[in-house]
């Protein structure tokens, strides 16, 4: 028997955006204009600017999770974006010579929350199609 409900894709996608939030944050006052953390060295500009983007992608997941079926479409992009981070990072890690290895745990942590993404949505009776197309809106005539 299929558990229809959506919950726990729902959860999961307001602690993301929790993560996100608390990663804008530390862009923004710590690496960014606190400059605590300077490895890899960064222009606080740039942190600054990419902590920004972290408080968007914390303000779409934070309310999408309230009405997840309806707005499943922004999951999709966050698996994309997850996914790309996740890649990105252990490239560098892994192949660019003397890149400190300071944010390993984010890219594990960005993994699970995209796995989990996949494993609530399908149990929830999600399509992956609902993941990355968006439905119409069909108005009344």
């Amino acid at each position: 028997m299929k558990n229809n409900s959506i919950k726990h894709l729902s959860i999961t996608f307001a602690l993301s955006g929790i993560w996100d939030l608390i990663a804008g944050f530390l862009y923004i006052f710590v690496i960014g204009t606190g400059r605590t953390i300077d490895n890899p060295p960064m222009d606080s500009f740039y942190a600054i600017f990419l902590g920004s983007f972290f408080l968007c992608f914390a303000y779409l997941q934070l309310l999408s999770s309230l009405n997840i079926r309806h707005y499943s479409f922004i999951v999709g992009c966050l698996v994309f974006g997850r996914l790309f981070y996740f890649s990105i990072l252990y490239c560098f890690i892994l192949f660019v010579k003397d890149f400190p290895s300071t944010f390993w745990f984010t890219g594990v942590i960005d993994g699970l929350f995209t796995i989990l993404y996949f494993v609530f949505a399908l149990k929830g009776g999600l399509k992956i199609r609902d993941l990355f197309f968006p439905r119409a809106i069909t108005t009344p005539s």
